[in-house]
């Protein structure tokens, strides 16, 4: 199983290597393309601005053969952003691997970024979230979040509902850390690798 973590330049690569580490499981930082191309299985991790991400990804010609990968593919963060159509955050066309807008989180009086431990509710019996208690917390850094649509497999509750994980073919989302969300985060990264 060859499992590549596609070098967006992001600060959180390190944590998303330790976290398979953790679990026992080999995981490659790269930004070649042919090892990109030929991995069994994608994760793209991503914090900061989807301008300045986006901006990198182009940089390092990455784009097409992310829009052109045909293997599992899972986006962490601000990666699950990029997976949309576009990002209100710079105002920026991303990867337009699915549908859907990222925006920044409406106002319901509630601190912005939001920020901690949150409540997840998925889809019944999604592969990603198997063996997972429904209702588990995971761990959320983010100013902004899609809104529910027709790809939206889990929920999280800020003021209103937003997606907490994406599906669209091969490509597979999370707005939460998986590497940072303890036992449950652990396992639907496991799940990533044995079950998609």
């Amino acid at each position: 199983m060859q499992l590549t973590i596609i070098d967006t330049g992001c600060a959180n690569l390190s944590s998303v290597k330790f976290a398979f580490d953790r679990l026992g499981i080999q995981a490659e930082i790269s930004r070649d393309l042919d090892k990109i191309k030929s991995a069994d299985k994608l994760l793209l991790p991503g914090v900061g601005t989807a301008q300045a991400a986006m901006k990198i990804l182009q940089d390092r010609n990455l784009i097409e053969t992310i829009q052109n990968a045909t293997q599992p593919m899972l986006g962490i963060c601000l990666g699950m952003q990029l997976m949309t159509e576009f990002s209100a955050e710079g105002n920026v066309p991303t990867l337009n691997l699915m549908s859907g807008h990222t925006e920044l989180i409406p106002n319901h009086g509630l601190p912005l970024p939001h920020m901690g431990w949150n409540r997840v509710n998925y889809q019944t019996d999604h592969p990603l979230f198997h063996g997972i208690e429904q209702g588990s917390h995971f761990y959320f850094v983010h100013s902004y979040a899609v809104l529910p649509n027709e790809n939206t497999i889990a929920t999280c509750d800020y003021g209103e509902p937003f997606s907490a994980a994406l599906q669209s073919k091969n490509f597979y989302g999370v707005q939460f850390h998986p590497e940072r969300s303890g036992t449950a985060g652990a396992k639907l990264l496991q799940n990533f690798v044995e079950n998609i």
